[in-house]
């Protein structure tokens, strides 16, 4: 994923930055943080895309199997009325068409509980990286912020 990338390059320039002596803080370039921030502002909608994605996958699928079994049902009611001539034969068709139904019900049930898991277990990742990536992107932005108060106060002192 090309937001970890981004993410891992800003550790490694806090990381390989010089630091200010007899403090914990550390220089770096402000534009290359900056540009690199913008660039994972710009990888997010990416992920939000996908999400939508998903979604809407589910909603066909859940489409899908609806239209399968309302197809089901219709195709037992024809068969129950082409059958109502005899009483066994009748009672043979309602207990196929209950059957079919409940077949059917149960296919739906199935289908929409395995796409439900499944979009909750890829939005759950997508919600986790989002919360992963804001907690990185407020420790960086934390540490521009102190490092530039640090710039200004040296350049103040200097004055």
């Amino acid at each position: 994923m090309e937001i970890f990338t981004l993410l891992e390059t800003l550790e490694d320039i806090l990381e390989k930055s010089r630091s200010v002596p007899f403090t914990d803080k550390t220089l770096v370039e402000k534009n290359q943080i900056l540009n690199i921030i913008k660039d994972i502002r710009l990888k997010l909608p990416d992920e939000l895309k996908q999400a939508k994605w998903i979604k809407e996958e589910r909603e066909r699928i859940i489409d899908e199997a609806q239209k399968e079994a309302n197809d089901i049902v219709k195709e037992a009611e024809n068969r129950i009325i082409s059958m109502i001539d005899e009483h066994e034969i009748t009672k043979k068709a309602y207990d196929k068409k209950k059957e079919i139904i409940e077949d059917a019900n149960d296919m739906y049930r199935e289908i929409t509980q395995g796409t439900n898991a499944y979009v909750d277990e890829i939005l759950a990742n997508i919600e986790n990286n989002m919360i992963e990536l804001g907690k990185s992107l407020s420790g960086v932005e934390l540490s521009v912020q102190n490092a530039l108060e640090t710039i200004q106060n040296n350049r103040k002192e200097l004055k």
